[in-house]
């Protein structure tokens, strides 16, 4: 369990924290991989979350998944891009949270993932938190802890041998 002065900290910054969902490069479940495949070159996004019309949250898309459909035996080729979709290669098992999740479960969450897909209680995607956000959320407690709260040291216990 988090401090409730470090948490409360962290709640003052956190308006910082989600990316909001129409700020987030994002791809359609029926997309063609050449879609897919320019818009990660172009944002250079690691990973970018993968849509249906109605903005549900379905899988999340790397460029490997796209690069490993064009790799043959002995060449590249960009003809599988033409006859597969996003929804052919993405990933379906992923972490997400829910809008309403506690800040225990982000950061235990964003330790493995450099992001977070936040979805509403109806799989909505919302937008993500990343690890980045987080840590300078993080620094901003580390340099301004002592300025909100009277830190007080607890002795050091010492260890009796026998």
């Amino acid at each position: 369990m988090i401090a409730k002065s470090i948490e409360e900290m962290l709640m003052a910054k956190q308006s910082g924290f989600l990316i909001p969902g129409d700020k987030v490069a994002s791809v359609q479940e029926d997309n063609p991989l050449t879609h897919a495949f320019l818009l990660l070159t172009k944002v250079r996004y690691s990973k970018i979350p993968v849509l249906d019309g109605q903005s549900h949250l379905l899988g999340l898309l790397t460029m490997p998944m796209i690069t490993d459909t064009m790799i043959e035996l002995d060449d590249l080729s960009f003809e599988p891009l033409q006859k597969l979709t996003v929804k052919d290669v993405m990933q379906t098992e992923f972490d997400t949270i829910k809008t309403s999740a506690d800040m225990d479960l982000a950061l235990h969450l964003l330790v493995d993932n450099p992001f977070i897909p936040v979805v509403d209680d109806d799989h909505v995607f919302c937008g993500i938190l990343t690890r980045r956000e987080m840590m300078k959320a993080f620094n901003y407690v580390a340099h301004n802890i002592e300025n909100e709260y009277d830190i007080i040291e607890k002795p050091h216990q010492i260890a009796k041998h026998a």
